[in-house]
């Protein structure tokens, strides 16, 4: 599994700003390469996927859920200012989610995935995100998904940052 241990500095800085950006959403494009967009999560057990890009780099989440209503969720996406890392993290902004997912896909389009994780409920006031059990779902190259058999069911956050193909004249 992807970790953070080969992140440089700079790439830490960036993951710091990008959680900080997720954490209080401009709603809205930005200059600085970042972007937030809220959508709507959807029971009822059919697979919906929400996509969102900048420039040639793209974050699609594709899930399926049951119980409950529509819940609005939020998708950021962000790319550093020297083009080398695209981030995307996923979530519902009130914490707990009250859907039951039965299968959910995280891929980034362009890049390699260096980090990657899971929550089942995510920071609000007073309390820290709950990770997945590392079991529950899988990082690959590009996609991070559940893991058949062993995922909870719940997921309130998903966030993955790869590398991109950008290349140094």
């Amino acid at each position: 599994m992807a970790t953070l241990m080969n992140f440089g500095a700079v790439n830490l800085a960036f993951l710091l700003v990008f959680v900080l950006t997720a954490a209080f959403p401009p709603v809205q494009a930005s200059s600085d390469g970042t972007k937030t967009v809220e959508f709507n999560v959807k029971p009822g057990g059919v697979v919906h996927t929400f996509t969102e890009g900048i420039g040639e780099y793209e974050c699609s989440f594709t899930y399926a859920s049951q119980g409950g209503t529509n819940e609005q969720w939020l998708m950021s996406v962000g790319l550093s200012d020297d083009d080398r890392l695209f981030s995307c993290s996923v979530w519902r902004p009130q914490g707990k989610s009250y859907l039951f997912f039965t299968q959910f896909k995280a891929e980034l389009k362009g890049t390699k995935i260096e980090y990657a994780n899971a929550y089942s409920q995510t920071a609000t006031t007073g309390q820290s995100d709950v990770p997945l059990k590392p079991e529950e779902f899988t990082v690959g190259d590009s996609t991070v998904t559940h893991t058949d058999g062993k995922f909870s069911a719940q997921l309130s956050k998903l966030t993955a940052i790869g590398r991109t193909r950008h290349d140094e004249l």
